[in-house]
């Protein structure tokens, strides 16, 4: 599986009482899933400041709503607009990300590969520059 950002499609159950999706760890993810978090109430068309990660990876999924996740390696940027519940976004180590252009009500669900460690955060777009041009 390819460690560059990329979308993943998710399996879907269509079913005409409602449709269900399932992640389950290395099936679908070059990880395994250590710890999961989400973000929510975050007013529509504002952002969430970036950062970066030295060794975490992540795969982000809009459980509702809408919002864009904004990445950058260093050499460029790209931009992946979140909307539908069956697919996520993987994102490497050492990829500067910023989530924006939030809908109304939108939950932004995130599974990890690492348990939270504050140590692991670049939280300065220069400091992640210089560590990613070495």
């Amino acid at each position: 599986m390819s460690k560059e950002p990329h979308i993943v499609d998710l399996p879907r159950i269509m079913d005409p009482r409602g449709n269900l999706s399932v992640i389950e760890s290395e099936d679908l993810l070059p990880f395994k899933i250590a710890r999961a978090y989400w973000i929510y109430d975050v007013p529509g068309g504002m952002f969430r400041n970036g950062h970066a990660f030295h060794t975490q990876q992540e795969f982000i999924v809009a459980l509702s709503g809408s919002f864009d996740v904004v990445l950058n390696d260093g050499r460029g940027e790209q931009r992946f607009h979140m909307c539908r519940s069956y697919y996520g976004l993987y994102v490497p180590p050492l990829t500067w990300r910023k989530l924006d252009n939030f809908s109304t009500n939108s939950v932004v669900y995130v599974l990890s590969d690492t348990e939270y460690d504050p140590d692991d955060y670049i939280e300065d777009f220069d400091e992640f520059k210089k560590l990613v041009s070495q």
